[in-house]
């Protein structure tokens, strides 16, 4: 089969992340490929090692976003494609940015998303896409495997899981396995410097001006502000445990929390 994995490139979540004018200071932190993106492509990996076909990788972004490519290259990628658009879009936009680029990349059976990005996390990109291609969709997949016709996925739910098929070409998107994305060896990373990137043109996948970009945005972000800082707890510190509860009572109560 052939696999595609959108992969979109984040800043570091392990650093924190403050305000400063109201925009994110990302001075000094590392970008990096989405978590959710690498559980995605560790699947996509897998199947291939499994059952034999190949793995794309894509993107969209400047230059900049080349180095999280080739990361992807060195940890089981065959192939990489880089639309390159650096217009701020919402979810919708970048869905049909992805649709066409994937269009153009080639034709592929399973369609891979992390279920959200680090950043953003509207938990969409995925969907609007399918609807885009007029495919099938499965969200929450913790893993697949190949049926006739299609695939079986195992979709995590609030009680544990489930096992649905789907006929392919599809669109599925990736929580977090029961295992963790490899790491590149020296070996890899050196083969994956030398590995081409296809790049991309908006206007040479057929992305239509009119649905991407500021303009076209039907979601607007209008304001961003940090989280309230957590006040500091009242250690209660009655020896007796009656003592203490009644104690706590009071407290809930006189902030109407009881």
């Amino acid at each position: 089969m052939e696999l595609l994995v959108c992969v979109k490139q984040v800043p570091d979540d392990s650093v924190t992340v403050v305000l400063e004018n109201n925009a994110p200071k990302l001075d000094g932190i590392t970008p990096v490929v989405n978590a959710f993106d690498t559980y995605a492509l560790e699947m996509a990996a897998r199947f291939k090692e499994e059952h034999g076909g190949e793995v794309t990788v894509l993107t969209v972004g400047g230059e900049e976003t080349v180095p999280s490519l080739r990361s992807c290259l060195a940890v089981g990628a065959n192939h990489a494609a880089r639309l390159d658009e650096t217009a701020a879009c919402d979810s919708l936009g970048m869905a049909h940015l992805l649709a066409k680029a994937a269009g153009k990349a080639g034709k592929f059976d399973v369609i891979f998303c992390g279920v959200e990005s680090t950043d953003g996390a509207y938990g969409i990109v995925g969907a609007q896409m399918a609807e885009t291609l007029g495919l099938p969709l499965v969200t929450n997949v913790l893993g697949l495997e190949p049926v006739e016709g299609g695939v079986s996925v195992k979709q995590e739910t609030e009680e544990g899981y489930r096992i649905v098929e789907t006929p392919c070409p599809c669109v599925v998107t990736t929580v977090k396995p029961g295992y963790e994305p490899r790491y590149p060896s020296i070996k890899s990373k050196m083969a994956a410097r030398k590995m081409p990137i296809a790049g991309l043109k908006a206007a040479d996948v057929g992305a239509e001006a009119s649905a991407y970009g500021p303009d076209a945005a039907k979601v607007r972000q209008t304001a961003l502000a940090a989280p309230p800082k957590r006040q500091s707890g009242v250690k209660i510190q009655e020896k007796e445990a009656a003592v203490a509860v009644s104690r706590a009572i009071e407290m809930l109560a006189g902030q109407k929390l009881v």
